[in-house]
């Protein structure tokens, strides 16, 4: 009952609240992103949300679109900016996602939207993680974040969509704010984040 008619409300109620009281934070930094990024404060991509359907994520952009010789795109780490670090770090980033929650495409608790390129690698079970919203916050995230395997995360994900309750997303959120006070497990480490999934790791 709680998935079906209470959610809903609590990640309207929720995310209205934080957006109210971040409105300086999101405009700030907005500011310093249009003149560092020439323009382009937001960061949007296409991602899986409830049942594989198409949704675009947004985020504040933390890197630059800075082109090698070839032109194609330079490597992440030479295309992050200090401040897009310090973004990341502090989980500010994903701020914008609360426009996502308040339209409906992702929730604030729930299995992290990866990418369409992944569907295919995972197992039936792993596929699972879509019969719910997509969350900006998720167990996986305060169960290590980066700091575990893409394994452990996807069990982690299907605990979660198996056990969905007022109280474990109560618990989540309490824990998720607990780990963006102390910036943990943000990176495996600042010169290696996490690999790409490969079907296996």
């Amino acid at each position: 009952m709680y998935d079906k008619f209470f959610k809903r409300g609590l990640d309207i109620l929720i995310s209205s609240l934080i957006l109210i009281f971040s409105f300086p934070i999101f405009i700030l930094v907005s500011l310093i992103l249009i003149y560092i990024n020439k323009g382009k404060p937001f960061f949007f991509q296409m991602r899986p949300g409830f049942r594989e359907k198409q949704i675009y994520i947004i985020k504040f952009k933390s890197m630059t679109d800075e082109k090698g010789p070839d032109g194609n795109l330079l490597p992440d780490i030479e295309r992050m900016t200090s401040f897009g670090n310090f973004l990341r770090k502090t989980s500010i980033d994903e701020l914008p996602q609360l426009v996502n929650v308040l339209k409906g495409d992702m929730s604030l608790v729930g299995p992290r939207p990866l990418l369409f390129k992944y569907i295919p690698l995972y197992t039936e079970d792993q596929r699972r993680r879509h019969n719910v919203k997509p969350g900006i916050t998720g167990l996986a995230q305060v169960s290590g974040r980066n700091s575990i395997s893409w394994t452990e995360k996807f069990k982690h994900d299907i605990y979660y969509v198996d056990n969905l309750s007022f109280l474990l997303d109560i618990k989540i959120l309490f824990l998720t704010f607990k780990k963006v006070l102390v910036s943990e497990g943000i990176n495996q480490s600042e010169e290696r984040p996490m690999s790409p999934f490969n079907g296996k790791n």
